[in-house]
C-alpha cells in the first residue's frame, strides 16, 4: 500500500522549493488553454485583485496534489518544463469552424461511426456509467464464471521471466508507457513513445472528448485530481471498504436511490466472494493502467510536459512493482477491477468487456510484431529487489 505519511512529508518539502515557480506556469498555462480550446475567443483582460487571489489559491492547491503524489524529483521537473510546455501547447491546433464528428465524416466518411462508438466505448473510463441497468441474479453469477475462465485463460500466456531493472534504466521509461498497453490497444494508440497518436485535429478532438466525456476531465487541474484518485484511493480502497463491510447496508445511505443500493449489494457480494483470494492491493494494475493511460493522454493534449509526464510514469511504474509481479497478474488486475466497476455500473455488456481485455493481453503478450502486437514481450516485467543482505 502507498505510504500516505511518507507522501505528505514529500510534499512538504518539495511544495516550498516549487510553489513560486509552478504559480507562473500555471497562470501561463491556464491563459494558454482557455486559448487552445477556444481559438476565437477575444483576449482576455488583465485579472482583478479577487481572480488574481484566486489564481493564487489554485496554484497552491495543483502545488500540494502534486506533492502528495510524486517525489519531490519530478515536482522539481514539472517546475523546470515551462518552455518545453510552451512550445507543447503551440502545437494544440483546434478548428473552429468544423465540429469533431463532421472532420470524422470528412475523413472516414461511413466509418466514421464505427471508430468512435469503438474509441468511446473501450476508453476504459471510470466516471461513466451511462449503461441500462440489466441485472439478475443468473448474469451476476454467469459474470463470476466468465471472470475465472478469463483468469486461466490469461495465466496460460507465454511471458518472459522478470529481470532486474536498476535505477538509472533506459526501460524504465518504456515499461511506464507500457502500464497504459490494455487501454492503449483497444484505441490503437502506439506504444512507442509517449505520444498517443500524430499530432492532426482530428485526432486530438477525439482524444480531448474521451477525456472530457468518460472522465469529467477539463484540464490540467482535473487530471491532477484524477491522477491523485487513481494514485492514493481509487479501486484499491474502494474494494477495501466492500470486503472489510459486513453488509451491503453498511455501504448505503439516505442519498442513494435504489439502484445506487442495488450497485452497493452487488459489489459487496463480488468483493466477498473474492477477497480471501485477492487482497486489495490486486486492483493496483487497475487502477495504475488507467492513470499511466491518463498521463499520456495529458501530455499529448499539452496538460503535461513530456519532462513531467515522464516522472509520473516512474513513480507509477514503482508503484506498480511493488504491488505486481508480472505482466500477466497486471493484465488479471485489469480484468479484475474491470469487472468491479461493470457490476457498479450495472451494465450488461460486462461479458464482452472482459473479452475484449482478455484479447487485448495476448496481443500484448503473444501477439506478432508485424500485427503491432508482443509489446510486453520487448520489456519484461522488472524484478523486485531482494532485501537484506547476502553472505
Amino acid at each position: 500500500m502507498i505510504d500516505i505519511d511518507e507522501i505528505r512529508k514529500r510534499a512538504q518539502q518539495a511544495s516550498q522549493q516549487t510553489v513560486s515557480s509552478v504559480k507562473e506556469t500555471m497562470e501561463k498555462n491556464e491563459e494558454r488553454i482557455s486559448k487552445m480550446e477556444a481559438p476565437c475567443a477575444k483576449k482576455s483582460t488583465p485579472p482583478s485583485p479577487g481572480e488574481e487571489e484566486q489564481i493564487n489559491a489554485n496554484a497552491q492547491r495543483q502545488v500540494e496534489i502534486l506533492g502528495q503524489i510524486f517525489s519531490a524529483d519530478t515536482m522539481a521537473q514539472m517546475a523546470a518544463n515551462e518552455k518545453q510546455m510552451q512550445e507543447m501547447i503551440s502545437n494544440q491546433v483546434a478548428q473552429a469552424a468544423l465540429t469533431t464528428e463532421n472532420l470524422m465524416e470528412q475523413l472516414l466518411g461511413e466509418d466514421m461511426g464505427v471508430l468512435a462508438a469503438a474509441l468511446e466505448t473501450l476508453s476504459m473510463e471510470d466516471a461513466s456509467c451511462e449503461e441500462e441497468p440489466y441485472f439478475t441474479q443468473e448474469l451476476e453469477e454467469g459474470l463470476y464464471t466468465v471472470l475465472e475462465e478469463t483468469m486461466a485463460r490469461i495465466a496460460s500466456l507465454p511471458e518472459p521471466e522478470p529481470v532486474p531493472y536498476q535505477k538509472a534504466d533506459d526501460k524504465w521509461e518504456q515499461f511506464g508507457i507500457f502500464l497504459s498497453g490494455i487501454v492503449s490497444n483497444l484505441n490503437g494508440h502506439s506504444l512507442w513513445g509517449m505520444d498517443v497518436e500524430e499530432h492532426i485535429p482530428v485526432m486530438e478532438q477525439q482524444v480531448i472528448s474521451i477525456v472530457r466525456r468518460s472522465w469529467g476531465i477539463d484540464g490540467r487541474s482535473d487530471l491532477l485530481d484524477m491522477l491523485r484518485y487513481l494514485t492514493q484511493e481509487g479501486y484499491i480502497l474502494r474494494y477495501q471498504l466492500y470486503s472489510e463491510a459486513a453488509s451491503p447496508q453498511e455501504l448505503m445511505d439516505e442519498t442513494m436511490d435504489e439502484e445506487d443500493c442495488e450497485a452497493a449489494a452487488r459489489v459487496w457480494r463480488f468483493a466477498q466472494r473474492y477477497k480471501s483470494q485477492y487482497a486489495p492491493g490486486f486492483m493496483a494494475g487497475w487502477d495504475l493502467g488507467r492513470a499511466a493511460m491518463l498521463t499520456r493522454w495529458g501530455c499529448y493534449l499539452g496538460w503535461l510536459t513530456e519532462g513531467e509526464a515522464r516522472g509520473i510514469l516512474w513513480d507509477l511504474s514503482q508503484k506498480a512493482v511493488g504491488e505486481i509481479h508480472s505482466w500477466r497478474e497486471f493484465a488479471q488486475s485489469y480484468v479484475f477491477g474491470g469487472l468491479m466497476w461493470k457490476l457498479l455500473c450495472g451494465d450488461s455488456s460486462a461479458e464482452s468487456y472482459l473479452g475484449y481485455v482478455a484479447n487485448a493481453a495476448a496481443n500484448l503478450l503473444a501477439g506478432k510484431k508485424e500485427e503491432e502486437g508482443g509489446q510486453w514481450r520487448h520489456c519484461p516485467w522488472p524484478a523486485q529487489r531482494k532485501l537484506g543482505f547476502t553472505l
